[in-house]
Formats: C-alpha cells, sequence, structure tokens
C-alpha cells in the first residue's frame, strides 16, 4: 500500500526531466517531486505526493487534516496519545455517507429472487 504525503511547493524547477518542484512536508524536509501529472503550480500550494510524484492539487484544509492522520498514525506506533488530533470526531457519533444511508436504500434492489431455491446436481437425481 502506498500512503500519501501533503507538501507544499516551495519553487518550480524545470529539468531535463520534465517538470519538478522542491517541496516541503510537515516535518520540514524538502524533496525533489516530479509535477508532471498536475503541472506547474504556484509556490505556497500543497500536492499530495505518493514516492516522489504530485498526483492531486490539494486545500490547505485537506492537506493539514492528512497530516493530523498522519501524526496520528505515527503516534500509535509509538504508544503516544492520538486523540487530540482527531478532536473533531471525539464527541460526536460516526456518520454514514448519504449513499449508504437506510433510507437511500430502495428495498426493491435489496430482495433476492428465489432466495430459497434449491439446486439439484444431475449425478444426485
Amino acid at each position: 500500500m502506498c500512503i500519501g504525503i501533503p507538501m507544499q511547493i516551495e519553487s518550480s524547477v524545470q529539468s531535463s526531466n520534465g517538470s519538478r518542484a522542491l517541496c516541503r512536508d510537515a516535518h520540514g524536509q524538502q524533496f525533489d517531486i516530479d509535477t508532471m501529472l498536475i503541472g506547474e503550480q504556484p509556490a505556497g500550494t500543497w500536492v499530495m505526493t505518493f514516492l516522489n510524484t504530485a498526483r492531486e492539487i490539494i486545500s490547505d484544509d485537506h492537506a493539514h487534516t492528512t497530516i493530523q492522520a498522519l501524526q496520528a498514525l505515527e503516534n500509535v506506533m509509538q504508544g503516544e496519545s492520538f486523540e487530540h488530533l482527531f478532536a473533531d470526531l471525539i464527541d460526536r457519533e460516526p456518520e454514514l455517507p448519504d449513499h449508504l444511508k437506510h433510507e437511500h436504500l430502495k428495498p426493491e434492489h435489496l430482495k433476492l429472487e428465489n432466495p430459497q431455491k434449491e439446486h439439484q446436481h444431475p449425478e444426485t437425481e
């Protein structure tokens, strides 16, 4: 499995290998990122990267939410507290997306045709 890492573009760089950018992750480490899939972007733009390739332009909110989730994962692996990173989820019940809620499921789509139908095998007849 590949985990996306949010990074913020500091500057674009043209090279013989195509479009690239110098980006920083949440820990301040700088990376040379391939931006061929998203094109040249201005400094300050957040991108989701996979294996040193920017695959998607993301909002500041998306970047910070993902950074918090990754920090929570790191905390869990070290046996540390992570609840503070999910403060918006702690005091509420989880909610299903609209397309999975019961009122959106139509009963006629849930019925099976001949659910008790027995299958006979030719060798048992």
